[in-house]
């Protein structure tokens, strides 16, 4: 038995031809081409198996019990070898998949989740699902392949992974009326009076203010942590501090002035979104435009 080689598709083709009528002239008609070719064609088939296929006698054509098991995968190579070329045609358009997207709870509610509409429109033929998470962890399931990508404001220095830039993400020292209406912030002095309202004690988000020039000394008069951007801004609103949020996330606070901007004149360092997934990714003319996509629809 030879297996170094595999049957044509053709042989298959005359294979099944064949066992579907029991008659090698009717197979050979429908295949076009004669008797003898047909007759060929299987004895390549059988000598490749190292079997016989079918019980021939001068009235009748059988398959035998290894031609029986065949028929079926030579069926089923057939069909998948046709839609091999329709897909290669573009007949079929590209294949269904599923791409689940990782992003923080506030971004995802406030612009991922609705943009999938968006992006359903764009790549028809993908299903797309979120998941929530922490920034650390979502980069770490995209590196370890369990999470296809992921967006955020996360920085990387990975080889393994790749940003796609989105949106540039900008910050804002803000405070409520209420609260400022009791303890005025005009200048940088005043803020040790003030407690910063933060995610946790490092103050990842007033790093933004501090990392900024000139902001490497302002100190706060304490820090209350709430662990994440949303409970930051509901405690901001509340009146119970001051603190550095995203611009987009307070966009209509600002604009109801619900928040007041604070220090205006104080620069703030910026960040960007971007779109994670891993570097050489075969996905990654998906990503690219879920990229462009996202980027068509403006921080909200």
């Amino acid at each position: 038995m030879n297996l170094t080689v595999l049957p044509s598709l053709d042989s298959f083709r005359c294979f099944v031809e064949v066992a579907q009528r029991l008659n090698f002239r009717a197979a050979a008609k429908a295949v076009a081409l004669t008797p003898a070719a047909v007759s060929g064609r299987i004895r390549q088939l059988e000598d490749q198996l190292g079997q016989p296929l079918f019980i021939r006698t001068t009235r009748s054509v059988q398959l035998t019990d290894a031609g029986a098991v065949l028929l079926p995968a030579a069926k089923d190579a057939l069909l998948r070898a046709e839609r091999a070329m329709r897909i290669a045609r573009g007949e079929l358009g590209p294949p269904a998949l599923d791409v689940t997207v990782g992003t923080r709870h506030e971004l995802g509610m406030s612009w991922v989740l609705p943009a999938l509409p968006v992006l359903q429109q764009a790549l028809p033929h993908v299903t797309f699902h979120l998941s929530f998470g922490a920034g650390g962890d979502l980069l770490g399931r995209v590196r370890d392949g369990t999470l296809p990508c992921a967006i955020g404001s996360m920085r990387i220095v990975d080889p393994s992974l790749f940003g796609d830039p989105l949106h540039e993400e900008r910050y804002v020292l803000v405070g409520s009326p209420k609260h400022l209406a009791r303890m005025p912030l005009k200048k940088d002095s005043d803020l040790r009076a003030h407690r910063l309202i933060d995610i946790d004690a490092g103050q990842p988000l007033a790093s933004y203010l501090r990392g900024a020039p000139g902001g490497a000394d302002l100190m706060f008069g304490e820090v209350l942590s709430m662990g994440t951007i949303a409970a930051v801004r509901e405690i901001v609103l509340q009146g119970h501090g001051v603190a550095v949020l995203p611009e987009y996330l307070v966009a209509e606070d600002l604009k109801r002035r619900r928040l007041l901007r604070l220090l205006p004149k104080r620069p703030l360092r910026t960040d960007w979104f971007r779109l994670f997934s891993r570097t050489g990714d075969e996905r990654a003319a998906l990503f690219a435009t879920m990229a462009k996509t996202l980027r068509a629809r403006p921080l909200r």
